[in-house]
This record gives C-alpha cells, structure tokens and sequence, in this order.
C-alpha cells in the first residue's frame, strides 16, 4: 500500500505535509493527548526519534480523535506536545479524514513507510501489551533498522493496542 499524502497543521502553527519527509524511512503515528497506552508508550517514541537523524527516520504524530472529546483538541495538543517534549511533527486531523484513509483505528496506531512512501510495517512500538508493562522488545526500532540496513520485516502486520479513535458522531 502507497501511504495517503495528507496536509495538516501542526502544533507548531505551520501546515505539515507528508511529501515534505523525505528520509529513508517514515513513522506515521496516530496517537492522542488522553489514552493511556499513548501516555505510557510516548517517552519511547520520542527516544525512537532521538535515536536517528531526521534524514533516516521522521516520526510523524497525527491526532484524530474528535476535537470535542475530552482531553482532545489542539490546545491540549499543544500542552500535551510541551509536556512530553515531542521531538517530532504533531499534527491534528479534525476531519478525521487522514484516519480513515490510513485505516486507523486506535492509538497508538503507527505505519512504517519506506523511502518511497509505501507501508511496510503497520504494528506496535513494542511488546508491551498494557500501559503498565516494562517492554522488553523494542519492536519499531529493530524495524527501522531492519529497514535501513535493507532487510526484510519478518512481520509487516502485528497489531497494536490501544484506546479506539473517538469517531464523531
């Protein structure tokens, strides 16, 4: 599958477009401010990004949750950005159209794209199945790896775990 471009602001004020990422590998996550498998799993996903140079790897945090639900919404983007010290895009799709278009359906839900844009890996960061657990497999990360060393993903598919998107009504 070729991922689905998308345009889309970021909490930084600026718009955002998936063709302006053009590493060797991209992380689209769709994650949110409120769920607590986003809040546990965050730190790591900000130390994925600080382990490779943005030209290797960009992360990419796509938030669409309905901007009404509570804890939602861009102000709480930007707080949430700040509190957790994102080192990447987080950007809001409010018409949750990118969701859709992607196939997302809980957060954490993140894509790995190849320098080409096309999805290799759709899947967890890790092995930790429930907020609370300490992860042993860095799954993501042995991922990218792989991908930059130019070897296959044994798996392009092993779900993640997470809370729904809030879909509006």
């Amino acid at each position: 599958m070729q991922a689905p471009g998308f345009t889309l602001k970021g909490v930084d004020g600026k718009m955002h477009s998936l063709s302006e990422y053009k590493g060797k590998s991209t992380l689209v996550i769709f994650m949110c401010n409120h769920c607590p498998f986003v809040k546990a799993r965050i730190n790591e996903i900000v130390e994925l990004q600080s382990k490779f140079k943005p030209s290797e790897l960009q992360i990419i945090g796509i938030n669409s949750n309905d901007p009404n639900y509570q804890d939602e919404g861009f102000d709480n983007m930007v707080k949430f950005a700040k509190e957790y010290r994102v080192n990447f895009p987080y950007l809001i799709d409010d018409s949750q159209d990118v969701a859709r278009a992607y196939g997302a359906v809980c957060t954490p839900d993140p894509f790995l794209l190849d320098a080409s844009g096309k999805l290799v890996f759709h899947g967890r960061i890790n092995d930790a199945m429930e907020p609370e657990a300490k992860p042993k497999v860095p799954v993501m990360e042995n991922n990218v790896r792989a991908l930059l060393a130019g070897k296959k993903i044994e798996k392009d598919f092993d779900p993640s775990i997470g809370c729904s998107i809030k879909w509006k009504s």
